[in-house]
């Protein structure tokens, strides 16, 4: 595979290059997998997907009754992990795929989990300015336009709001990215194969390694986070690069 473009043209090469697949073929392929989501997660990653979440979560500062924001929330997985923490929280998801909404509202509820869930596009958020405390974004960036999603984050958070990222990375260091590349292949038809993924899920396991090679590291996602007016930003990485955690956040208003 050709590097990626320079940062400053990244997004527009990520979007023309993927866009069809975002949004014709991602959303068959969570239908597929949103019953076997967190089985496949778990599988895929050696079991260190509940590291990747303790990681996660020890960067996230709360505080009683703060309304809190899980974007492309998935199976509710981040959202879930926050009640835990702070069982006050006024939480809310969102993410365009009913099917894996409806397994993570199973989930909350399982637990006795209360959280608010919207069926929507997240480059768009149909929330008001400044209206929350925290957002959180957890492996997902990779299938969106970025940019357009961040400027949205920015707005609905309150000044002085704390967003918080996670999301597998491309790792600086060339020997470490294609040994990453090559186990992810492996594990991606290894999962698909367990679980008999459908033809959607099957369709795109060559997409997911492309997606990844196309993203960002860890230091470009900082400048991309200072680029949309985050302030105090913060990074940690793990497995070499590889999972990244970022901090960041909504300056107060002068």
């Amino acid at each position: 595979m050709n590097p990626p473009p320079p940062l400053a043209s990244r997004e527009q090469y990520r979007a023309r290059r993927f866009g069809k697949v975002w949004t014709e073929d991602l959303p068959d392929v969570f239908a597929d997998v949103a019953p076997y989501y967190d089985r496949g997660n778990n599988v895929a990653s050696l079991g260190l997907i509940g590291r990747f979440m303790d990681s996660f979560m020890s960067i996230v500062e709360l505080n009683p009754g703060e309304r809190t924001l899980d974007v492309c929330a998935g199976t509710n997985a981040v959202g879930i992990a926050l009640l835990r923490r702070e069982p006050t929280l006024q939480a809310h998801a969102i993410d365009r795929s009913a099917p894996m909404q409806e397994v993570g509202r199973r989930r909350a509820e399982a637990l006795g989990f209360s959280i608010d869930s919207t069926i929507g596009d997240v480059h768009r958020l149909p929330f008001p300015d400044s209206h929350f405390d925290v957002v959180t974004l957890q492996f997902a960036s990779r299938h969106l336009r970025v940019r357009e999603v961040f400027d949205e984050i920015h707005r609905v958070l309150k000044p002085g709001g704390r967003f918080y990222h996670s999301d597998m990375l491309r790792p600086a260091n060339p020997v470490v990215k294609h040994l990453y590349y090559a186990y992810l292949r492996f594990t991606l038809w290894f999962t698909a194969f367990l679980f008999r993924s459908g033809d959607a899920a099957q369709r795109c396991r060559r997409y997911f390694i492309e997606a990844l090679h196309h993203f960002y590291s860890a230091a470009e996602m900082s400048a991309v986070l200072r680029e949309h007016g985050f302030a105090d930003v913060s990074a940690r990485t793990v497995l070499f690069g590889m999972v990244g955690f970022h901090r960041a956040v909504k300056p107060p208003a002068d």
